[in-house]
């Protein structure tokens, strides 16, 4: 139905299978992200003495350029992992890796704002006054009450994900050129802008109809999630 590309194949077979492996990227790459920090925000909100030096790590990520560091991960780092996992493999780790390291700082100072005020809530004081310990306060206590906003940011990592990957691949340094992901399409698809402007049209509606989903869904989340808002 979409037609086929200057080799003969099948367009919409290539936005399907480009859009499993984009999500798998956005998707991966979110739950690193989302991990490294939810980890780095509950241990930097909580614990005083850790909230200084994390803290500065964070704005040290915040102040580097993430698109050429990007870059410049991918061609340090693309050889040598094509050669240990293949080619498609290791580009798919690296990707993943890459984009996870460059995008937690957000999660984690959203994640350190909650969990500074509501270690001084009232449910937390009581818990720390009967003995409880500190890693049992914040699995059992601390992180049920920022599930929201980490949600949330989970979805927009997803989102910020799939871009990144796209935007990797429009410049030529994402996954192979038989390996199809969207933004491999719209690379793909430069030369033959003028007479075949659809073979852009299909896989960027593609990344923007799914980052709109993922928003709606993280909006989605973050009401169902919200005691305060389900309550309501």
């Amino acid at each position: 139905p979409l037609g086929t590309d200057n080799l003969g194949r099948d367009m919409l077979a290539q936005v399907i299978a480009g859009g499993q492996v984009s999500l798998a990227v956005g998707v991966t790459a979110m739950l690193l992200s989302v991990f490294l920090g939810t980890l780095v925000g509950v241990l930097s909100g909580y614990f005083r003495g850790l909230d200084g030096p994390l803290m500065r790590f964070t704005d040290l990520f915040l102040a580097l350029p993430l698109l050429p560091l990007l870059l410049i991960m991918v061609l340090l780092f693309r050889d040598l992992l094509a050669q240990n996992f293949g080619e498609a493999t290791g580009i798919f780790v690296l990707i993943v890796v890459s984009i996870a390291i460059t995008s937690w700082m957000q999660t984690a100072r959203i994640v350190r704002g909650d969990v500074l005020a509501l270690k001084e809530r009232e449910f937390v004081l009581a818990a720390r006054s009967v003995g409880t310990p500190a890693g049992r306060i914040t699995t059992r206590h601390i992180l049920p009450n920022v599930m929201s906003p980490i949600m949330v940011s989970a979805t927009l990592g997803i989102a910020s994900a799939i871009i990144t990957e796209s935007a990797l691949s429009f410049l030529g340094l994402g996954f192979p050129p038989d390996f199809p992901t969207w933004g491999r399409l719209l690379f793909d698809a430069t030369d033959y802008l003028q007479q075949y402007p659809e073979r852009v049209f299909w896989p960027g509606m593609a990344i923007s109809l799914t980052v709109l989903s993922v928003n709606y869904l993280g909006d989605g989340l973050r009401d169902a999630l919200d005691p305060r808002i389900r309550g309501r």
